[in-house]
């Protein structure tokens, strides 16, 4: 036989092996994960085809084979196969985090230059017109960077607590802005200060209320951010008296990313619920596990 024809019958033998083996790992793993019933009710099947056909002892030989190999060795290997199983999907959840928690960044950085222009403009004109003012704007101003660069620099979560004062710099520095339209309130208990909660929602929720909510209406109106203590989680309402909230639109940019974040920091565990109270405006409240609070 010439040296052409050995190595194509060398690979040939090559692939035919190489096939083999993938079969075999895939038979194997379908050994492993097929409840018993199944695997019974397939042998039996398949011994009245082979019989059918004439295959004689082959298909029992295979079905016992197949048996044998599934009550020695399918329980370690359907094992193995869940946990490689999970691990991925932590590995794709953790990569979904990391891939929303950038997005969710990069947002930050676009809107923050046209906050911080605004108000800078502000301070500047209060200077000729209000010194005092300015100098109160001016304070507001580096606290709320104080509490948002560090959050934006990890990319991660913070505290409850923190989370409310980048929100109090905020809207002092909007009330400087709105004037007497625009009042606020905030109540948190002590004790739920140092929680962990996720990064830049309630703030989210706080510039949605005072740009679609208030500054719409003429004379403006209340906000009001109130944190509670649930059944195993934590409750952060925002609520305002504004025009109010249209349940059949959108949610837009800023809701939207608040409920992809919630879903891939939490699963089903965590929500943000729409309301529209009686008295109009809106009640946006976030409920967070707090079980979960390690992930924020």
């Amino acid at each position: 036989m010439k040296t052409d024809d050995k190595n194509k019958v060398l690979l040939f033998m090559l692939d035919l092996m190489e096939t083999g083996k993938v079969f075999w790992w895939k038979f194997f793993d379908w050994l492993a994960v097929i409840s018993w019933s199944y695997l019974i009710f397939v042998s039996f099947l398949a011994m009245i085809i082979g019989a059918i056909l004439g295959l004689g002892g082959f298909i029992p030989l295979l079905a016992f084979v197949s048996i044998m190999i599934k009550s020695l060795a399918g329980g370690k290997r359907k094992a193995e196969l869940v946990a490689t199983d999970a691990v991925t999907r932590a590995d794709v959840e953790a990569l979904e985090r990391r891939v929303l928690e950038a997005e969710m960044a990069t947002l930050q950085a676009q809107i923050e230059p046209h906050f911080l222009f605004n108000t800078l403009a502000l301070i500047g004109q209060l200077i000729e017109t209000d010194p005092h003012q300015a100098s109160i704007v001016h304070h507001h101003l580096i606290k709320y960077l104080r509490a948002a660069l560090p959050q934006i620099r990890e990319q991660g979560g913070g505290k409850l607590g923190q989370q409310l004062e980048l929100s109090r710099a905020y809207l002092n520095i909007m009330q400087a802005r709105m004037q007497e339209r625009l009042t606020y309130q905030i109540e948190c208990p002590a004790a739920l200060e140092h929680v962990a909660f996720p990064s830049m929602m309630i703030q989210t929720l706080v510039e949605n209320a005072i740009k679609h909510g208030l500054e719409p209406k003429t004379d403006g109106g209340h906000i009001q951010i109130i944190a509670r203590q649930g059944e195993r989680e934590i409750q952060v309402e925002v609520s305002d008296n504004g025009i109010g909230f249209d349940l059949h639109a959108d949610d837009g940019i800023g809701l939207s990313n608040i409920r992809e974040r919630l879903k891939v920091l939490y699963g089903l565990k965590a929500s943000l619920v729409i309301e529209i109270p009686e008295t109009g405006g809106a009640k946006l409240t976030l409920h967070i596990p707090e079980t979960n609070n390690e992930h924020a």
